[in-house]
């Protein structure tokens, strides 16, 4: 199941190029067009994560980001022409978790996105797709209920794959998480196969850590904590 974004925005051509960037990317994304409808959706499709306009008709942004922190934890990105600072620091005090200043680059709004959803994964200690189930904060890791032993690399490897459950990761995005940004791309081959070694039933034919031919790497089952 892919990530969902719930993009709430009232100016239709950046509601529409948001929609259409983020799909490319391998999202599912719903969309708002004010206030009370971004509401709405999001207590009916439960998105991973809000980008959400402040100057929208019915309901400001700001008055949606306090309905849904009466209703969780939701990861919200404010979208703001205002560059003013006081805006910002209601926004975040309201409990958002980020801002971007319009107008904005898409890459920017997705680094911020893929930035906020690692943080806010990394609240959950245990991950659980397929038959592979990861501890992060024991270092465990067991595959059809088997205790598997990972080395570090390895088990970093296997995290970022399935804290961005369904979307690609490419080796040099792999290679940054390792910290080995000046690396060879057959270091994270390697890791992969040693990984897959561990934790397919078949590692010929995987169906967890999966390639993606000439981009990189995916885990396909759906990830839930």
């Amino acid at each position: 199941m892919p990530t969902t974004l719930l993009v709430a925005e009232d100016e239709a051509s950046i509601r529409d190029l948001l929609r259409d960037f983020f799909e490319g990317q391998g999202y599912a994304v719903v969309t708002a067009t004010d206030g009370q409808e971004a509401l709405a959706a999001a207590r009916e499709a439960a998105p991973d994560l809000v980008l959400l306009d402040v100057m929208m008709p019915w309901m400001d942004g700001f008055e949606v980001i306090r309905q849904l922190r009466r209703d969780g934890e939701t990861p919200v990105i404010l979208l703001t022409a205002r560059a003013g600072e006081a805006d910002k620091v209601e926004g975040l005090g309201l409990g958002a978790d980020d801002y971007v200043t319009k107008p904005f680059s898409f890459h920017e709004v997705a680094a911020r996105v893929e930035a906020v959803l690692r943080r806010a994964r990394r609240g959950a200690d245990v991950l659980r797709g397929g038959d592979i189930v990861l501890d992060t904060g024991a270092h465990r890791t067991s595959a059809r209920g088997q205790a598997v032993d990972l080395t570090r690399a390895e088990q970093t490897v296997l995290r970022a794959l399935m804290e961005a459950s369904g979307r690609v990761l490419s080796r040099a995005d792999l290679l940054d998480v390792l910290g080995l940004e000046h690396g060879s791309e057959r270091t994270v081959d390697s890791h992969v196969r040693n990984l897959r070694a561990k934790v397919e039933a078949d590692p010929g034919a995987p169906t967890h850590v999966e390639t993606v031919f000439g981009v990189g790497y995916r885990f396909g089952p759906p990830v839930r904590s």
